[in-house]
């Protein structure tokens, strides 16, 4: 007997399964990975409803200053990403942000920093299940570009450049990064790809901002820094005002 269905579980029928519809979400969406960090974010939300928890994932809609924006734990991995980006896409939210970490790929890049992602090298081992090797994942210009404006006017360091995404977290070996970094990227991260990526493929206009954990190059930890604290509060004060600026707020 052959497989009945042409795909076993879709992400339309992922998002009906956790009973969403478009109307119960906001046009933009901003998506940290862990939920702690979702927890910082809804204290600014204002009236926020939960749309569904699944498994470890939790969405919820709210307004900020008028603007209606859905939130998510959207997963520190390419995997679970996967799969809160299809729901986010099948849902007709129009604009999402990431709000991430990574590892920086230049001396001169500093823990606390933050980068906007223009592009991204794929490293990952979901994306070749939707697109080849020549396809080219990118931001979309208007969110990176606001994402880059709201930071510099903050006064914080922001860099803006190619991302590459792995999964081999443990093996970002000497000769793997240098091989990225002549590719162009400043930054590696474990998420990038994959939700830049299914945007795409659905036409759904996204963008990710990433603070500065740790310096592959150096060798520094940052993990338990002061500025990467203050950055990661950034994000979210700049994912926040560059939904503003985009609704002309």
């Amino acid at each position: 007997m052959q497989m009945q269905k042409e795909v076993h579980l879709t992400g339309k029928d992922l998002t009906a399964m956790v009973q969403l519809r478009p109307e119960d979400v906001g046009k933009y969406a901003i998506v940290p990975g862990p939920k702690d960090r979702l927890e910082v974010l809804m204290k600014k939300i204002e009236n926020p409803v939960r749309n569904f928890s699944f498994m470890e994932y939790t969405m919820f809609t709210g307004t900020y200053q008028g603007i209606k924006i859905t939130a998510i734990n959207g997963g520190r991995f390419s995997t679970d990403t996967s799969i809160t980006s299809e729901v986010m896409c099948n849902a007709g939210i129009e604009n999402i942000i990431r709000i991430g970490t990574c590892g920086a790929l230049d001396e001169n890049i500093s823990v606390g920093d933050l980068i906007v992602v223009d592009k991204v090298i794929r490293g990952d081992g979901v994306t070749p299940y939707y697109v080849d090797g020549k396809f080219q994942t990118v931001a979309d210009k208007k969110i990176a570009d606001t994402l880059f404006e709201v930071a510099k006017g903050m006064g914080v360091k922001v860099h803006r450049g190619t991302a590459w995404t792995t999964d081999a977290l443990l093996r970002e070996t000497r000769e793997i990064v240098e091989a990225k970094r002549k590719e162009g990227a400043m930054a590696v991260d474990m998420v990038s790809s994959t939700i830049l990526t299914i945007c795409q493929l659905h036409n759904i206009k996204a963008g990710s901002i990433l603070a500065v954990s740790d310096n592959v190059i150096t060798g520094e930890m940052g993990f338990m820094n002061p500025l990467y604290y203050m950055a990661e509060s950034n994000l979210i004060t700049i994912a926040l005002g560059a939904v503003k600026k985009m609704e002309g707020k």
